[in-house]
């Protein structure tokens, strides 16, 4: 007889420093183990009554170039690359506490945020766990922009991304395709850094954002390829689109059964899905009860 998975949550406690991309600030992330069928929340320690902020589709904020969430007098911003460790390595339950609203950006990557937890580890908890199986079709965009789910036949979560930013740029054209699993994750996802345009770049500098990032922080393109850097992985760039895409989906609160195919998709396309098929029951089925 299947004996259906467990919640997981981790066994310590586990810190990552570092400053915010946006912001310049200095922040300290703290995780904690949290009790069965909490889901993931963030915590304000900074803030009066230190407000809790749930990592829930309905909380999320449409913010350009990343994902924020806000919940009564809490936010938190840029909160994709947490989602996406925590997502990706199957951690169901978990407190994050903060000192600031942006997360850090540490190498551009959700990898520091990876390593910390798999240095204090995960463990079972009795509580089953809830997966939500796609079960039709949708797409969601426009012919230029588009993230789509499908059902599983093999009941898993594969993830296939395709970006297009033209031949004549040093990004390309590049596809992933992968089943997600925490083993696939660390292997194939989490290393893969943020990547920005020069002139994206230097748009945002204009701006008075990001004055305390460098091209060694994340991937800055030219028409040559990455300044100051070298790639990870051939497709790094895509590969980094997955990331995010696993960041969305894990707001969705319960693990997503299905194959989610995204064409130029970004974080607003991606939150949209998940609040269509959760929120409005538009596809979908639980297989429990989600959290």
């Amino acid at each position: 007889m299947h004996t259906p998975p467990t919640q997981r949550t981790i066994a310590g406690t586990a810190v990552v420093s570092g400053f915010g991309y946006w912001s310049g600030r200095d922040v300290r992330v703290e995780f904690r183990p949290a009790d069965p069928d909490s889901g993931i929340v963030f915590v304000r320690g900074d803030l009066e009554g230190t407000p809790a902020i749930k990592a829930d589709i309905a909380n999320r904020l449409d913010t350009p170039l990343r994902s924020s969430l806000r919940d009564g007098p809490g936010r938190v911003d840029m909160v994709e690359h947490v989602m996406a460790a925590l997502g990706g390595l199957g951690i169901d339950n978990c407190q994050v506490w903060v000192d600031q609203a942006e997360m850090p950006g540490c190498d551009g990557s959700c990898l520091p945020f990876v390593e910390a937890l798999d240095s204090v580890g995960t463990v079972p908890q009795d509580a089953p766990r809830r997966p939500w199986a796609v079960d039709r079709t949708v797409r969601l965009g426009t012919a230029q922009s588009w993230i789509e789910a499908r059902p599983s036949l093999a009941g898993e979560t594969l993830l296939e991304c395709h970006l297009d930013y033209g031949l004549a740029s040093a990004i390309g054209r590049q596809s992933y395709r992968l089943v997600l699993t925490p083993e696939s994750f660390r292997r194939e996802l989490a290393p893969c850094r943020t990547f920005v345009l020069k002139e994206e770049a230097d748009r945002l500098l204009a701006q008075g954002l990001g004055r305390r990032v460098t091209a060694r922080d994340l991937l800055v393109f030219d028409d040559s390829g990455p300044i100051e850097n070298c790639l990870r992985f051939p497709e790094e760039c895509v590969r980094h689109k997955m990331v995010d895409l696993v960041g969305d989906l894990a707001l969705g609160g319960c693990a997503l059964v299905g194959e989610f195919v995204a064409y130029r998709s970004g974080h607003r396309l991606n939150g949209e899905l998940v609040r269509t098929f959760l929120c409005s029951g538009a596809i979908g089925r639980e297989l429990g009860r989600c959290a």
